[in-house]
């Protein structure tokens, strides 16, 4: 086995781990700070919305000696000062933005370009969208996410409850706003391509959470029949247990699209790669970083405010204390402070950052196969 899958075993069995749970409060924090930083920027710089949502025209030459710059020059002078962005394609052409035009102004456009790139008027193609278009895609993107957000928390409150469907719905919230707000400070355009990303990243982002949520429901199911955990313990065992499994998803996934965006968008120039590719980036990073940092830690601490659960943490607590005052440590228990105090509300941030290796209990078919067939 890989040092890796070494890891990974040894994090399912409880035998190491990290405490994400009680070091929940400092994970808010960040994402609280990244989250107002992305907010601030979309106010700030805004989204730089494609012609898709604002109306105007795309033109594509044939390869030209004409430079970017230059055909952005001649752009600008012939659409009267309309902005203009202009990409370089792989074949030597052009592709030329003009955004808020009409047909007219489209037609007098072209034929200016193709006197200054020095390109046949026919070899130019020019495509011309009407702002309505936009509007319609956007308002059609609203509604499909709305929907997808109704649907999953119905889903999850009767898959698992209630209190994971929040904790899934706002770290489904972290994850877009953040997403969109490194596309206002990174400036790239608005495409539909981008909207099309943003709703793909919605499944990615929930798929590491439902992973970590199946094996809490799982590892908490009898969870008051017993004085050895915690709810907050068995959460940060069902992040631990998950945790390589999601670093390992991730990753791959992040691969291709890190070629689309650093490699296509970035080294070859292929611009219009960047629309969906950075969207899929941030959101598939954001997404796993929820999962881990955001969501669970979240369930557990809705799920510590129940009286049952604080009944369940005394308890855990108590005799815990009275073990080791015993000299009797409890196996999972090696990191409790002996004078942990069971009314303490503050008590959960004491809570052992590892669990340690599971203790099995004495085989039931031992003494079987004497010839007896009795045990001793």
């Amino acid at each position: 086995m890989s040092r890796l899958g070494t890891i990974g075993a040894k994090l399912h069995r409880g035998e190491i781990g990290y405490d994400f749970v009680a070091k929940r409060r400092i994970w808010y924090g960040v994402s609280i700070l990244i989250t107002i930083t992305a907010i601030v920027g979309l106010f700030v710089r805004g989204l730089n919305m494609g012609i898709e949502f604002e109306g105007g025209a795309v033109y594509t030459t044939p390869k030209t000696a004409v430079t970017a710059s230059a055909a952005q020059h001649s752009a600008e002078e012939a659409s009267g000062g309309h902005e203009v962005i202009v990409q370089e394609l792989g074949n030597g052409g052009l592709r030329i933005q003009v955004s808020g035009i009409d047909t007219a102004k489209s037609d007098q456009i072209k034929a200016e370009l193709s006197k200054d790139l020095k390109v046949p008027g026919d070899k130019i193609a020019a495509d011309l969208v009407g702002p309505s278009w936009g509007e319609t895609i956007a308002n059609k993107a609203w509604t499909g996410l709305g929907v997808f957000m109704i649907l999953v928390v119905i889903y999850l409150a009767i898959a698992f409850e209630w209190r994971m469907a929040i904790a899934a719905l706002i770290a489904l919230i972290h994850d877009i706003t953040i997403t969109v707000g490194v596309y206002a400070l990174v400036g790239f355009e608005v495409t539909p391509g981008t909207v099309i990303g943003l709703l793909t990243i919605l499944g990615y982002s929930l798929y590491d959470t439902v992973v970590v949520f199946d094996s809490l429901k799982e590892g908490s199911e009898g969870i008051e029949k017993q004085t050895r955990w915690t709810y907050a313990e068995v959460a940060n065992r069902s992040i631990n247990g998950t945790l390589i499994r999601s670093i390992n998803t991730t990753a791959v996934a992040l691969m291709p699209v890190a070629a689309l965006l650093f490699i296509g968008g970035g080294v070859l120039g292929a611009g219009m790669l960047n629309d969906i590719s950075l969207s899929l980036f941030v959101g598939l990073a954001a997404g796993a970083y929820s999962s881990i940092f955001i969501a669970t830690p979240l369930v557990s601490d809705l799920k510590e405010r129940e009286p049952r659960m604080k009944q369940l943490r005394k308890r855990v607590l108590a005799k815990r204390a009275a073990a080791a005052a015993n000299g009797e440590p409890l196996p999972g228990a090696e990191d409790e402070p002996a004078d942990a105090d069971p009314d303490d509300p503050d008590a959960e941030d004491a809570a052992p950052a590892v669990v340690g290796q599971r203790v099995q209990p004495a085989s039931r078919n031992r003494g079987r196969g004497r010839p007896s067939g009795k045990r001793r």
